[in-house]
């Protein structure tokens, strides 16, 4: 099936798209910054690379969206009618390498969260944070 949108438009789109600073990120890293909560961002010494680290807490968060990390049963996780078999392989190659850089990080004795896009819309979001603060001090 082609794309319906010409190369050029394609090409703009996939451009913008940023694998850090994400507004679910950024969402995220204000909400713990206004509890208290100091981090780091983007250790590139760490597996994986986490979106944030908290030292204190000997934790690390992923913050994964939905499509680009295979959120399964995610009504935000649909496979594109085009170049199909292209994205199923990106898509689960990056299963792949999150679940390595999970099981390396789970080695360092650190404790891996992740929280998927589909948890931060407006309906969740609260609950969720509320529920990412009450994993943190049950450490």
């Amino acid at each position: 099936m082609a794309d319906v949108h010409s190369k050029e438009t394609r090409s703009y789109n996939m451009s913008r798209i940023r694998g850090k600073n994400t507004k679910p990120e950024i969402l995220v890293r204000k909400y713990l910054f206004s509890k208290g909560f100091r981090y780091r961002l983007h250790d590139k010494k760490l597996p994986g690379k986490p979106d944030i680290i908290l030292p204190k807490y000997k934790t690390v968060i992923f913050i994964n969206g939905c499509f680009w990390h295979g959120h399964q049963n995610c009504k935000y996780f649909t496979v594109p009618k085009s170049r199909t078999e292209w994205w199923l392989t990106k898509i689960s190659r990056n299963e792949e390498n999150d679940r390595a850089a999970y099981g390396l990080l789970l080695e360092k004795n650190l404790r891996v969260i992740t929280i998927w896009e589909c948890q931060l819309k407006k309906n969740i979001v609260e609950e969720t944070l509320q529920n990412l603060i009450t994993t943190l001090y049950s450490a």
